[in-house]
């Protein structure tokens, strides 16, 4: 399954892991890549990013760091960290404090990525889903509302 449509964020500094990460999912997803967490805010600006994957170790803001700022300007995107350090301090926070949606061990296997990819996705595509539904709940329950005001109901 192709989804050019889904957009995907991946914030590292080591560059070489930017240049895998792409090469590896570029047929299956939209790809953007930063390779600092300032970068990775630009990107965001400029695009409707699904999915942002962040490194935890970077210079100037850690992953939990960026993934927190992401949650207060972007809750609607589905966060996920990766380290190649057992950081279980900072994992463990990012996870009870709900900036991330899941940790990814470095080094990460492709087949494994995909389906936390593909499973973000389908939490955040779920999220708007339900937000549609419940814009549409709303105006049926105003509308409901004055059919009731009005006397039109028996």
């Amino acid at each position: 399954m192709n989804s050019p449509d889904i957009h995907v964020l991946y914030v590292d500094d080591e560059k070489h892991n930017l240049t895998s990460f792409k090469a590896t999912f570029r047929r299956e997803f939209t790809i953007h890549v930063a390779e600092s967490a300032s970068l990775g805010l630009e990107i965001m600006k400029e695009n409707n990013i699904q999915v942002v994957l962040s490194d935890q170790r970077m210079p100037n803001m850690t992953g939990v760091e960026f993934l927190s700022k992401l949650k207060n300007e972007y809750p609607d995107t589905i966060r996920i960290l990766i380290t190649g350090y057992s950081d279980i301090e900072a994992i463990i926070g990012a996870i009870n404090q709900g900036q991330v949606y899941r940790y990814i061990a470095k080094p990460w296997d492709a087949q494994d990525l995909l389906l936390v990819i593909k499973q973000a996705y389908e939490i955040y595509s779920l999220r708007k889903e339900n937000e549609q539904l419940i814009i549409a709940l709303e105006k049926a329950n105003k509308q409901l509302e004055f059919i009731a005001r009005q006397g039109l109901l028996s």
